[in-house]
Order: C-alpha cells, then structure tokens, then sequence
C-alpha cells in the first residue's frame, strides 16, 4: 500500500515548519539552553493559535477537525525542531480542559511513572503525590519521578511521541548530511569517504522506515501498528543521533551544535508511554495471537 500525503497535509507540515522557524529556530533553541527552564507562554499561545492542540477536535466543539495523520505531520515538525514542553498532554487534553486547545492552559500527565514540566503545568493529569524531582539528560525537559503503578499508555500519546522521535530521525540524517559535505579531511569532503557514507547512508535507511511505519499506524490507528511504529521510530531517533555525532566528531557534543540535544531528547522520549518495553509486549503479543 501507497501511502501519499495530499495537498493540504503538505500546506499543513510546510506551515507548521515555517511557524517553527520564526518562533523557535536554532538561535531561540540555544537561548532557552542557555538560560532558566521556563516554558515560553508566548510560544504556547500562539501554537494554540495556529491549531496544533486543537487539530483533532471537532470544528462544531471549535476545533480544527482534521485527524490522527495530521496530528502526526504537526508533531514530526515539533520533534524536528526540538520544541520543548508537554506538547502531547496538553494536545490530548484539548476539548476536555478549559483553556488547553488555545493554548492559554498548559497541561501535563504522569506518564510511566515519569511527569515531564511538573512544576511549569497549570493541569496535571494523574496523582502526583510523592513526586520527586529528577536530573534529567535533556535540559529542556525536566522531569519528576512519581510513585504508584503506571496506567497503560494512552496508543495516540504512544503514536505522537513516534512522531517526535521521527522528527528528530530525519533532522540528525539532515545535519549528518550537510557536515559530511561541509567538512574537509585530507582534501576531500568528509562524505567521500566509506565509513562516513555508511553512517549517513544507515541513518536514512532507518529513518524513511519509521517513516512508512509512523504514516501507516496514523492511517489504520492499530495498536498493533503504533507499537511497531514506536519501536522502530526509538530505534531511528536514538541510533541516528548517536551516528550523527560520530559524523560530526568531537563537534557534536558542543554547546554551539544541536546533534547532543537531539540525542538527549530521544533517550527521554524512549521512556514516555510506556517505554520501549510496553510496545514490544503488545506487538509480540499481537504476533502471538496470529499465529496460526
């Protein structure tokens, strides 16, 4: 099966990308390292604004109306630009909370027993006592540890976090790409040389095939397909970080560069929704129950 984005989807994921460049490109990136980890309001309320966490709601309830396959186009772009924040809480909690489809209300959830901006969120969803702040490897997503038993993981919360490590995959392909034409070793770009060509050519391999995986569990909304999509989109995002900063040497874990942040991010996504482990168990009991 063929599966083509239309003419909207594009106009939509172009949109979205150019959204992101104005309002948090690599430069507003850098900053928000570099300064307090403090959710920017201001880029909240206008992605609110622009739909994104209204995208599924019904048009009648003031919602955009589109479904599951543009919410993963939007959440891709988020991902690639590394946009911080509990973007699928409050995306899921549109239409049930007062002010989170505009934007105006930041929400969060317990996840795993994880919460991610604890402190930041106006709405938590789930019991938070005994909460427990964490060191987290990502500076722009703190973290908290709460006690208690983890609810299973919400299948379009686990399908958006795929999304966002699909963004990251095809972003750290792109920046491995473009140093190993720009960087020079022995008179010749990097990229000419087999090791080099192999990494790149690795991360795109990886990363078109959490594409194909991502697109159709967005199609068929089967868990069975969201939990192959996730593994495999974890599989891209960390993979593909990690092989990036091997192209870019010692450079990629600078400050100055995004390669390290993007690997950061992914390793934390890996424990959203309930992990990597939760969807090997429902895939394999998926294969299980099909065999004959």
């Amino acid at each position: 099966m063929r599966f083509r984005l239309t003419d909207d989807q594009r106009a939509l994921r172009d949109g979205v990308r150019q959204l992101l460049a104005r309002r948090f490109d690599t430069e507003a990136l850098r900053a928000a390292v570099r300064g307090p980890v403090r959710l920017d309001r201001a880029l909240w309320r206008a992605l609110g604004d622009a739909g994104f966490f209204a995208l599924r709601l019904p048009e009648a309830d003031g919602g955009v109306g589109l479904g599951l396959p543009e919410a993963v186009l939007v959440f891709e772009e988020a991902g690639r630009a590394l946009l911080p924040g509990p973007l699928a809480a409050t995306h899921l909690a549109a239409g049930a909370v007062p002010g989170a489809a505009e934007g105006e209300t930041v929400v969060t959830a317990v996840d795993g027993g994880l919460a991610e901006w604890l402190t930041e969120a106006d709405v938590v969803r789930g019991d938070t006592a005994g909460a427990v702040p964490l060191r987290s490897l990502d500076p722009l997503t703190p973290l908290h540890r709460v006690p208690g038993a983890a609810a299973a993981p919400d299948p379009v919360a686990v399908l958006l976090t795929a999304a966002e490590q699909l963004g990251t995959a095809v972003r750290v392909c792109e920046l491995a790409a473009q140093h190993a034409r720009a960087r020079e070793q022995f008179g010749r770009p990097i990229g000419a040389f087999q090791a080099v060509a192999h990494l790149c050519a690795g991360m795109l391999v990886r990363a078109e095939t959490a594409r194909v995986a991502v697109y159709a569990a967005a199609v068929t909304a089967d868990p069975a397909d969201i939990a192959a999509a996730r593994l495999l989109a974890d599989e891209a995002a960390v993979h593909g970080a990690r092989d990036c900063l091997q192209v870019h040497g010692g450079m990629g874990f600078t400050w100055e560069s995004e390669v390290h942040l993007h690997l950061k991010r992914a390793w934390v996504r890996t424990q959203r929704a309930g992990g990597i482990t939760e969807s090997e168990e429902l895939l394999a009991a998926d294969l299980v129950a099909g065999t004959p």
